[in-house]
């Protein structure tokens, strides 16, 4: 299995230098100026000494293998922290305070519980590690001293009283078969460390596809998927993958949780729904039974323009109300549209780019031309002007392309990010204003104005997510004013009446807008599911469990 670039995004072989014209574009626009250091090499970035004990190591090994257990430098620079721009950044710089002190490679279910076992006895902390491509801190214990004890003897937040003296990264990378495909239930089990390309190609050679691709697609892991109830760009016609799990297993250091007897029941609670979106604080997902479907048979993209967003989202929400419902739906904003996914001469000579909807269709051919023919006519009705297949073909083309664009715009001294949301229809108009007020605002004061761009890209009946781009100078702090410009995104999407998250996950960023989200009695209830299945506080501390959860009860 290949591992992604250590210092950005993907394939290496893929990463390309911006164009000249856009590079003038940027610093004449947003004052963009070159890095004033290049990113330091693999072979210059030092880690801190582990913490592990000779003792520690010996007996992970003997669970797991002497070759599964790896304590080497490159190891651990691979496994810190994930792919947000802050972590990229701080990672570019030779920064690795918080790399794991090991990586332990479990290839079973067993193997895995062995490990949670022995990690709980010793206070090593444990954070599942799939394809690595976390954008909200979910892959560092936070509240970890440099000693390993909390400051004071208090308890690092997330942590039971007594702290944790080490942690690992557990890479589940050896776990990952095609268990079982069921025809007549149409359901395969997967195991978590599967990527989700070979996932694909497996089913595919018995004529299924799950139809989940996440602009992460190409790098992460089922079990990624899962632990953080993940949305692809066919959500439209394929569900979220939290959509798609119809069963599941996962390991805790008390032992082994099996959820899922039936597609639905009436028999209390559906715990699967727990485990889903846990991002490994409450136990690793150790496989997951998906619903599948036949791979289809026709597909059509297309673009059609609207005058305006409100314009655009009034459509969008007829479409997922109404129906005909296409496979992918999503709308760009007047800013994201003017800068990257319109064409002029697709557009008219002479005319406003307008805000741009792709829309895609998959199923048998008939199928296609009908639904694609119905929302056409909702579409020209609502005041859409139709493009032809060329915005939409473009799109699909490129649609995995935009995290190297990153890592590009990085290269020449700019910054770029993203955040999402969801909420109501009846909240979108305000919370999309309120979200842009809130970067623009922060990021101006620092002194670095931004570009902010928003699409939505999942629809629902009752609402919609927004997905925001923001591109600006680095100014001398980069990471610190993304700290405030994200803390006031977040405090204007709960106050707008949005989720903290849609699909990137809560982590360590969006801990505390989750805490507001979910209240004191809601987050008690977390702590009181950690304290049982994780007595000891080793999985994945500090993420997710808000930290004052503890006191709520």
């Amino acid at each position: 299995m290949r591992d992604m670039l250590w210092s950005g995004w993907g394939d290496p072989g893929r990463a390309a230098p911006l164009p000249e014209p856009v590079v003038a574009l940027l610093r004449d626009l947003l004052g963009v100026r070159p890095a004033e250091a290049p990113p330091v090499a693999l072979a210059d970035v030092e880690v801190p000494e582990t913490r592990l004990a000779a003792d520690g190591l010996t007996a992970l090994a003997k669970i797991v293998g002497d070759r599964n257990v790896r304590a080497d430098t490159e190891s651990r620079v691979r496994h810190t922290r994930g792919k947000s721009t802050t972590d990229l950044l701080r990672i570019r710089a030779g920064e690795t305070s918080d790399a794991p002190d090991a990586v332990v490679l479990p290839g079973t279910h067993d193997e895995v519980l062995a490990v949670l076992r022995a990690c709980a006895e010793r206070r090593i902390a444990v954070v599942p590690f799939g394809g690595g491509t976390s954008v909200v801190g979910g892959l560092a214990p936070s509240g970890l001293a440099p000693s390993g004890l909390a400051p004071s003897g208090l308890a690092p937040s997330g942590l039971a009283p007594g702290g944790v003296d080490a942690f690992i990264a557990l890479d589940l990378r050896r776990m990952d078969a095609v268990v079982s495909i069921d025809d007549v239930s149409r359901t395969a089990v997967l195991q978590p460390g599967l990527r989700a390309p070979a996932a694909e190609a497996a089913l595919a050679e018995r004529g299924y596809t799950l139809g989940h691709f996440p602009q992460s697609y190409e790098w992460a892991s089922i079990g990624g998927f899962a632990a953080a109830r993940s949305s692809g760009q066919a959500s439209a016609g394929y569900g979220r993958f939290d959509d798609m799990v119809v069963a599941l297993t996962a390991a805790t250091p008390e032992g082994t949780l099996e959820l899922g007897r039936a597609p639905k029941s009436a028999a209390g609670p559906d715990l699967r729904q727990l485990v889903l979106g846990s991002e490994g604080a409450l136990g690793v997902i150790t496989s997951v039974t998906v619903r599948i479907r036949p791979v289809p048979e026709a597909k059509a993209y297309e673009g059609w323009r609207f005058a305006s967003f409100a314009e655009g989202a009034a459509a969008l929400r007829r479409l997922a109300q109404d129906g005909p419902q296409p496979t992918v739906l999503r709308l760009s904003d007047e800013t994201e549209t003017m800068v990257g996914l319109a064409d002029p001469a697709e557009i008219g000579a002479g005319a406003s780019a307008g805000c741009l909807a792709v829309l895609g269709f998959e199923g048998t051919p008939e199928r296609v031309a009908g639904t694609r023919a119905g929302a056409a006519d909702v579409l020209r009705a609502a005041g859409g002007e139709p493009l032809g297949t060329g915005p939409g073909e473009k799109w699909e083309h490129g649609r995995f392309d935009a995290p190297y664009l990153r890592d590009s715009l990085l290269d020449a001294g700019a910054f770029a990010e993203t955040l999402e949301t969801a909420a109501f229809w009846t909240d979108v108009p305000a919370l999309y204003e309120a979200v842009r007020e809130a970067l623009t605002g922060t990021l101006s004061e620092a002194g670095t104005p931004p570009l902010v761009m928003c699409h939505i890209s999942h629809v629902y009946p009752s609402g919609a997510s927004l997905y925001f781009t923001v591109v600006s100078a680095q100014g001398g702090d980069p990471v610190g004013h993304w700290a405030r410009a994200k803390r006031a995104a977040g405090d204007a999407i709960i106050d707008a009446g949005g989720t903290i998250s849609h699909h990137h996950g809560v982590g360590t960023d969006h801990r505390d807008g989750y805490a507001r989200e979910i209240g004191p009695l809601g987050a008690a209830v977390l702590q009181a599911v950690k304290d049982r299945v994780d007595p000891s506080g080793i999985m994945n501390p500090g993420v997710l469990i808000p930290p004052e959860s503890r006191d709520c009860q």
